[in-house]
């Protein structure tokens, strides 16, 4: 049989068995992650939050984050995702539900901490557990579609939570402590769903004829030996290793950028529109779906073309732009509105055709620990862009200065892109050599 027909077949299959669930949990997690976004629209007012206190709680979940986020990953890669994957959700969903409980600072600040520790490893092991299944021809564009997800998450979850916001009073709650118990069940759920859905690799599924575990099989091999040749990494070089620290603070460009606008955004679109809850979360929601329609696009076009970089870096200086917009509009609704889904358009776009660029070089455990560590380094970027925001905001009266501050490090995140991550010679063999869609692979 033809291997390249086998080899549509066999993505076909797993893109759609896999990626639509992943794509769900990601919605979730991210819900999750920055709905304190949302509650902060009731919750600085009843629990008499500075703009600084709110900011340290909603950026300290990282450094919970940080501190567990390697170990995790590398207990994934010993126990298997299934499992694994399965705790982390459990935990987070119940943790993130008793947010409900919040009654000052401290308990705001613990209860953030914690989250960022059980939800350490979730995404880096999502990125791990697409390696398992597809080329490095193919995946960007499945990172892009799992992705997706982080913005989907603003589009759906906004407009949920504002009228989560809108039941204030119900059953003896503040609006935004419904809102924390309604979006974190689901993520228990999913949980138990995992345990019994979740694969954790090829050779166990029996989903799968076969002829497609064993093309998959081989493309992969293939991928890993290529990998190898050019030189194989263990945990310790991969975590020394220079070019990792390289996208690591390329990575911490991006995030900071994310979770700076993220976690403020319903605080400017209120304060620049002058709407209520419910209005603030359709209005927010448009960003998102602008930011979705840009990363697949974006992702596309760069396993289209086989370049990466600069699908990392123009998305980057977009952002970058529309950051700058934000206090150069005057206070137009639809002006601000504009500008800030310019941002969005740009700082989500680099997010899936980035991850291409540490797995080209990386396999097995070694790309467990990388990824983990960009991960975590980056995610550190999530501590310091909502409280730069807020620690800015107290201090000038205004989020500009925080957008400004957000532009200058996505900026310098697109030029290291450019001019200090190089090209990976391995990544270019391997999609030479391994085109699951091509007469490449049914010829070698």
């Amino acid at each position: 049989m033809d291997k390249a027909a086998v080899g549509r077949r066999t993505l076909s299959k797993v893109t759609w068995r896999l990626i639509p669930f992943m794509f769900i949990l990601y919605i979730v997690a991210f819900l999750d992650r920055v709905n304190v976004g949302f509650a902060a629209l009731q919750m600085n007012e009843d629990l008499g939050f500075s703009d600084a206190v709110y900011g340290l709680g909603a950026g300290i979940f990282f450094i919970g984050y940080f501190i567990f986020e390697i170990p995790s990953n590398l207990i994934m890669e010993r126990v298997g995702a299934r499992v694994w994957i399965a705790r982390i959700m459990i935990t987070w969903g119940i943790i993130s539900a008793a947010m409900f409980l919040v009654t000052g600072p401290v308990s705001f600040y613990v209860l953030r901490f914690l989250l960022g520790v059980a939800e350490a490893g979730f995404f880096p092991g999502m990125i791990l557990y697409l390696t398992y299944w597809f080329p490095a021809r193919e995946r960007a564009r499945r990172v892009a579609l799992f992705m997706t997800a982080i913005p989907l998450a603003g589009v759906i979850g906004s407009p949920i939570s504002g009228v989560l916001l809108e039941l204030d009073g119900f059953a003896g709650l503040q609006g935004w402590q419904i809102m924390f118990l309604a979006e974190g069940i689901p993520a228990v759920i999913l949980g138990i769903v995992v345990l019994f859905y979740m694969t954790d690799g090829p050779r166990h599924a029996d989903w799968l004829d076969q002829d497609e575990r064993d093309w998959l099989k081989d493309a992969l091999d293939r991928e890993n030996r290529i990998k190898a040749d050019h030189g194989e990494y263990n945990t310790r070089q991969a975590l020394s290793n220079g070019r990792v620290w390289i996208l690591s603070f390329v990575y911490f460009g991006v995030v900071t950028s994310v979770y700076g606008v993220s976690l403020w955004l319903p605080q400017i679109v209120e304060d620049f529109s002058g709407f209520n809850p419910l209005a603030v979360g359709f209005l927010s929601a448009i960003p998102y779906l602008v930011a979705t329609v840009g990363m697949v696009l974006f992702a596309r076009h760069s396993d289209a073309t086989g370049e990466r970089r600069w699908h990392v870096a123009i998305p980057a200086f977009i952002a970058t732009v529309g950051l700058i917009l934000t206090g150069l509009v005057g206070t137009s609704t639809v002006l601000q509105m504009l500008a800030l889904t310019i941002a969005s358009l740009g700082i989500y776009s680099t997010l899936a055709t980035f991850w291409s660029l540490p797995t080209a070089f990386l396999s097995g455990t070694a790309a467990a620990a990388g990824i983990a560590l960009v991960n975590s380094v980056g995610n550190l970027g999530g501590f310091v862009g909502p409280y730069a925001v807020g620690y800015l905001s107290d201090t000038t009266g205004s989020t500009y200065g925080g957008m400004l501050f957000l532009a200058v490090l996505i900026l310098l995140a697109g030029l290291l892109a450019v001019f200090a991550v190089r090209h990976e010679r391995a990544l270019e063999e391997v999609e030479e050599v391994i085109d699951p869609v091509s007469s490449t692979t049914a010829s070698s």
